[in-house]
């Protein structure tokens, strides 16, 4: 199982799989899962390639979920070697998405094959949801697959993520869970006009100073056992003319809320309202709701996936809910039980991105004996 991962992981590294576009990685997958028993159905939406493979009818269903695009490359006279030709150096297996996270998808094939080998007749059932519109605007990618499996009242009882989730070394961190992310355009009206008349005018930008530092002392919630306290930001702020002798007619912000389980959409909402409903200008404001957060807390999963990690790596895992969004926050809709864990994160979406060799020997068969734990019960 263990060379075998690492040459699957070279054959997908291989495929130029772009945003959002597969480029026949999960043709690669296909292959191998049919061959032990897997029904497959591939779901296209627009440009993007999705997977729903199942292997089983029964409860409880086991996911591994994951993506085989990658983000681009960046001066690829920087790498040290083709970011699309897999290289070994150094006991590192190198390439765009070896770390995020083609490692992961070959584990997960391995892992399955090794448990199938073992126990053809195990209980429950495994799947895997692949998409190739993870890193982009994930729009025709995990949600949709989530849409056609809820229309058809097809749940998950766990769920596993393979993004590269460890930090030092691998299995010492499992994300339980991730923050949402509520955006918002405000948009201050004023009265533009000569800076030497500020009377005939109106400065949006003056306007806007004390809601914007009460917004940003504000305590929104406390946080809980998993989430720090939800934060708010402003990312940009745009108003003028270019010139120094206008007072502009309006000034715009983009902000965006980190929030946790302890604050739900509705109440962020309702309390930005409520600050700059009090101040002295017109506004506009425009949202954008892209994620909710979602909690897994001890239970099965947690617990099989740790005890994995004991058995295989020797180190206590850590739990953690930092980081931004994933496809988690999708999958959580039909399943109580979501986790992330992966490979190293340090080199992802950098030049000369890659992988241990090591990592892609245990990771699989940490993949396996929480297959184990979960559907041999």
């Amino acid at each position: 199982m263990q060379n075998d991962t690492l040459a699957l992981a070279q054959a997908l590294i291989a495929c130029r799989s772009l945003t959002p576009f597969d480029e026949g990685c999960q043709e690669i997958l296909i292959n191998r899962l049919e061959k032990i028993g897997f029904g497959i159905e591939r779901i296209r939406c627009g440009e993007v390639d999705n997977l729903w493979a199942r292997r089983g009818t029964n409860a409880p269903l086991l996911c591994f979920a994951g993506h085989t695009d990658v983000v681009p490359t960046g001066p690829i006279n920087k790498w040290d070697s083709d970011p699309f030709k897999p290289e070994i150096r150094d006991d590192r297996l190198y390439g765009r998405g070896a770390a995020d996270m083609k490692g992961s998808l070959a584990a997960f094939v391995t892992a399955i094959e090794a448990f199938v080998a073992r126990h053809p007749d195990h209980g429950g059932s495994i799947a895997l949801l692949i998409t190739s519109d993870e890193e982009g605007v994930a729009i025709d990618g995990t949600v949709r697959v989530v849409e056609a499996l809820k229309a058809r009242n097809e749940l998950i009882d766990y769920c596993i993520v393979g993004e590269p989730t460890c930090v030092d070394h691998l299995g010492d961190t499992i994300k339980n869970g991730r923050r949402g992310s509520l955006s918002g355009i405000l948009t201050v009206k004023g009265i533009q006009g000569h800076i030497a008349y500020p009377h005939l005018a109106k400065n949006p930008i003056h306007l806007a100073a004390p809601a914007i530092a009460e917004l940003t002392q504000t305590r929104w919630d406390e946080g809980n056992e998993y989430f720090p306290p939800t934060t708010w930001q402003i990312s940009n702020i745009n108003g003028g003319t270019g010139a120094t002798n206008v007072i502009p007619g309006e000034v715009t912000m983009l902000f965006n809320f980190r929030f946790s389980t302890a604050s739900t959409v509705e109440s962020l909402k309702a309390r930005v309202h409520e600050i700059l409903n009090r101040q002295d200008f017109d506004y506009d404001l425009k949202w954008e709701f892209s994620g909710k957060p979602y909690l897994t807390p001890r239970g099965n999963l947690v617990d099989a996936i740790s005890n994995a990690i004991r058995t295989v790596v020797g180190i206590e895992p850590e739990l953690s809910t930092s980081g931004g969004t994933s496809d988690g926050r999708f999958i959580a809709d039909i399943c109580p039980q979501v986790v992330e864990m992966g490979p190293r994160n340090a080199t992802i979406h950098k030049l000369n991105e890659y992988v241990e060799v090591k990592d892609l020997e245990q990771l699989p068969e940490i993949y396996r004996l929480t297959l184990e734990l979960l559907l041999l019960r």
